[in-house]
């Protein structure tokens, strides 16, 4: 499938069209106004890499220090010269004219399109990714669509994109990318909203406006007009009336997308009227319903009509309570908006130009005008960061409060008011920025008690996924219940070096330390709470990039091929590395760890794994062993899995939809079939843990579907022992579990009157 059209597809599309276009499929079949377009797929982009022979060179070009920016801007380069200077397919360049002429055909006239790019690591629980792909707005006739299309490819290796997904710990290989092309709207006024506020949670609406298109606020051209909505009462609670300078318009003469001075009489002009508003916020609350979180939401108005273009789970919302905070006192030099919470003291840097970014170093105050997805290496040295111009939706505001560092944006004058080398505190809670290193006096916020939500209390567990190690620390502040996945091939492909390499080389002990380092920092963040670890579970493509990964099988699915436990078992010198590990962390005192085999599909497999860890010497008798329930072959079977003798098991909905529905969900043709609540795997899931709750044996799900409140409402109706969800999606589904368990509490209550 090379084109999808957007009312097509659902928020299980994300590997077929990215997360934004995902989102906005959602969004038009929830009766939304929404702009209507098709999307080229992510597996087109990925056989274009493929056909055209770029794919090797491609991967290899990023592989380098990406916090050295010499590396860093020649690795995008080469990537990006390899997209640009290949010529698409025939085939391709066809489906996207003619998709082109339809959309161009349903409204009756040639028309101007925003192409959007939509990565399938992108507007993610747990990862926003603002800003690091581009979009091309107010583009006309079929071939500046197709030019824009390959310049969105272009766009996923830019070097702002490289050092993120890096930094977040994405593999390049998995993370392709879907082009959005939608009618162009032609705003007067547009913006963003928080359906919620973006740090507290609290149910404040928060609208930005400004004229024009939406890029002036993104961007952070403006200090946008804020209006910020009580949803308990539905009253506009406060009203911030900013001068808007510029706005973003299509020029008349040649459509193209121009920033222009604002005509003088809308300066100061309030944007929205108050039934606006209250509209725009009626449509967050429908959005924040649906997706079951808090949504970050881009909007515009063209001729009075409100459109939304997109919605995307809000990642900065802080979960843990809210404990003694501590307040900056002296006199305040500089009033912004408080963006990111925290305070901080500092030298100013002020960076004007982009060439300028190395200056600043590990604990300075970064100030600018505005921020630019360029500047995120810099920002995350930064002990704090301070901009002329933005509002709470803006570039700064939204990577600062996912990095945690504190920010003040929209000072007006904070690159003229202060000099290199001062120094400055920073409040990012209260918006003001103090003179000096000032003394800090803990007080506990007047309003804790309307920001602090407590944790409901529920008997099915609540528990996270952990991709790396270094997100320990964010995912303990979460509240959650335990690890239900810790993924250790992350940590085994983060090492760039085969794991047989080390055994050839004599130096199993220094993998094993590797891995006992990696494990044990999530072990003692949630000690003494449980931490189920997944054994290596990553296919050949993957080690075959590695030093020492020449001798991989080349395997026409790597997915259904050598990978999980049946490597573990051919392998099997690797995997005693493996239990080694696990070995020396019981010796440690970590008995919250337990083992859980992937990828199993017979009772054989579960036998031989327990005799292997007996040879390793692990007491089977004071370790929690699982299997991953992924293949229907072990859900069907999972009787005969309990008589050879398990703790627990967790369903890996991914590949136990794809191997259920027989779609692979990264070949286009069929991926639109991919459904993880299919009839037949939900038949699945509840037949295994009817059987494990008879037997006394612990279920769970890890799954990306565990992260949906939906599918958590059906799995605590099976009697799931516990979801383990994604890091951001902790506490939509905690709240989900609370619900659905109150409500069957309730009616077993009325049946029994």
């Amino acid at each position: 499938m090379i084109i999808a059209w957007l009312e097509e597809v659902r928020s299980g599309d994300i590997p077929l069209v990215g997360g934004k276009g995902a989102s906005l499929g959602e969004m038009i079949n929830a009766e939304l106004p929404v702009p209507r377009g098709f999307a080229v797929t992510a597996p087109t982009f990925k056989r274009f890499i493929e056909e055209t022979k770029i794919a090797d060179k491609l991967f290899k070009a990023l592989d380098v220090d990406v916090d050295n920016p010499e590396m860093l801007k020649n690795a995008e380069k080469v990537a990006k010269d390899l997209i640009l200077n290949s010529q698409m397919p025939p085939d391709i360049e066809k489906e996207i004219l003619g998709a082109y002429e339809e959309l161009c055909r349903r409204e009756g006239k040639n028309i101007f399109v925003a192409v959007r790019s939509s990565a399938t690591a992108e507007d993610l629980p747990d990862a926003s990714f603002a800003g690091q792909q581009d979009t091309f707005l107010n583009i006309s006739g079929g071939k500046a669509v197709v030019d824009a299309v390959k310049q969105c490819w272009a766009s996923l290796y830019g070097a702002r994109a490289i050092f993120y997904r890096v930094k977040q710990g994405f593999d390049h290989r998995h993370v392709y990318i879907s082009v959005v092309i939608q009618k162009m709207v032609d705003a007067e006024k547009a913006g963003v909203m928080f359906t919620s506020h973006p740090t507290s949670g609290e149910p404040l609406c928060i609208v930005e406006a400004s004229w024009g298109l939406g890029e002036t606020v993104v961007s952070g051209a403006v200090s946008p007009d804020n209006y910020v909505v009580d949803r308990q009462t539905g009253n506009i609670i406060q009203r911030k009336i900013s001068s808007k300078k510029v706005m973003h318009i299509k020029d008349p003469k040649t459509g193209r997308t121009i920033q222009q001075e604002t005509p003088k009489d809308l300066v100061d002009k309030p944007v929205l009227s108050d039934e606006e508003v209250l509209k725009l916020t009626e449509f967050g609350e429908l959005l924040e319903r649906h997706y079951g979180s808090p949504q970050d939401v881009e909007w515009a108005i063209e001729n009075e009509k409100i459109h939304m273009l997109q919605s995307r789970p809000i990642t900065t919302i802080q979960k843990m309570p809210v404990k003694e905070a501590a307040k900056a006192t002296g006199k305040a030099i500089l009033e912004g908006l408080g963006a990111s919470p925290g305070i901080a003291s500092g030298k100013v840097r002020i960076v004007m130009q982009l060439d300028e970014l190395d200056k600043v170093n590990e604990g300075d105050i970064l100030v600018t005008a505005m921020t630019t997805p360029d500047m995120v290496p810099a920002m995350k040295r930064a002990a704090a960061i301070i901009t002329d111009e933005g509002g709470l939706t803006c570039h700064a505001a939204i990577v600062s409060r996912e990095l945690g560092t504190p920010a003040v944006v929209g000072t007006k004058e904070a690159t003229k008011a202060l000099k290199d080398d001062m120094m400055v505190t920073v409040d990012g809670e209260k918006g003001y920025v103090y003179e000096g290193v000032l003394e800090r006096v803990e007080e506990k916020p007047a309003i804790a008690s309307t920001i602090t939500k407590a944790k409901p209390i529920t008997v099915t567990e609540v528990k996270v996924n952990i991709s790396i190690p270094e997100a320990a620390q964010k995912a303990a502040a979460t509240g959650a219940d335990g690890v239900g996945l810790l993924r250790i091939e992350h940590m085994i492909l983060g090492l760039n070096k085969h794991p047989m390499l080390y055994i050839r080389e004599n130096k199993s002990d220094e993998y094993v330390a590797e891995l006992v380092k990696g494990i044990q920092a999530v072990a003692d963040a949630f000690y003494p709470k449980p931490v189920w670890v997944r054994t290596l579970d990553a296919p050949t493509d993957e080690f075959r990039s590695m030093k020492g990964g020449e001798d991989e099988p080349e395997e026409p699915n790597p997915m259904l091929g050598w990978r999980g436990i049946r490597r573990d078992l051919t392998e099997a010198e690797h995997f005693k590395l493996e239990l080694q590990a696990f070995k020396k962390l019981y010796e440690m005192g970590y008995n919250n760890v337990g083992i859980m085999l992937p990828l199993v599909q017979h009772p054989e497999e579960l036998r031989r794994a327990k005799t292997i860890m007996r040879e390793v010497g692990l007491n089977l008798d004071k370790i929690e062993i699982g299997i991953m329930v992924e293949t229907p072959a072990s859900a069907l079977t999972i009787d005969q899995f309990i008589k050879e003798g398990l703790d627990f098991v967790s369903f890996g909905t991914n590949d136990l939809t794809q191997y259920t529905l027989a779609v692979d969900r990264n070949n286009e043709n069929v991926a639109y079939l991919y459904d993880e609540q299919h009839p037949a795997v939900l038949k699945l899931i509840e037949y295994v843990i009817a059987e494990c709750n008879k037997a006394g044996v612990k279920t769970s799900i890890c799954g990306q579907a565990g992260s949906y409140p939906k599918m958590a409402q059906k799995l605590v109706e099976m009697g799931i022992s516990s979801i383990s969800a994604n890091i951001d999606a902790v506490e939509s589904v905690r709240e989900m579990v609370a619900r659905t368990e109150q409500r069957i509490i309730l009616d077993t209550a009325r049946k029994s009157l």
